[in-house]
């Protein structure tokens, strides 16, 4: 769907019971999939897969009152109340928003870009693909595996 004041393509998302509904831009400025000790715990898995935008570009549509905060108003985690999934993290103190590629109904432009925390991600883990690798953050050096 397009967003006619804008003509950029709307995105939908949602978490796993359907209780809690979000858009947003297909616009995202990045990519990543985090191998960080707080994303694996946040996730239960290896990783989190995430696109970041500007927080103004996402709108949760339905089920706002359904969604349990862990952090501070400004810098949080977003999960459904009811399924506990993870919809998205408020980073940047609340300019940005990075929006868990997993609860996208649509398929967004951007894939991920980069592999980041790699020098925390879980041992058991091997990333088999050639996207760039980064001890910690992108802009932070050049990438491990390159």
């Amino acid at each position: 769907m397009a967003d006619s004041r804008s003509g950029v393509r709307m995105l939908a998302g949602r978490c796993q019971c359907g209780a809690v509904h979000y858009t947003v831009a297909d616009a995202f400025g990045y990519a990543a999939i985090c191998h960080c000790a707080d994303c694996r715990k946040m996730t239960g898995s290896a990783f989190k897969p995430f696109a970041g935008i500007e927080r103004e570009k996402m709108e949760v549509i339905r089920g706002g009152d359904n969604l349990m905060i862990f952090g501070e108003a400004n810098n949080h985690d977003a999960r459904c109340r009811t399924c506990g999934s993870l919809l998205y993290s408020l980073v940047r103190d609340g300019a940005f928003v990075h929006v868990t590629l997993g609860t996208l109904i649509d398929q967004p432009a951007m894939r991920p870009q980069e592999h980041i925390f790699v020098g925390s991600k879980a041992p058991w883990y091997t990333i088999n693909d050639d996207l760039p690798q980064y001890e910690r953050h992108s802009f932070e050096g050049p990438p491990l595996n390159r």
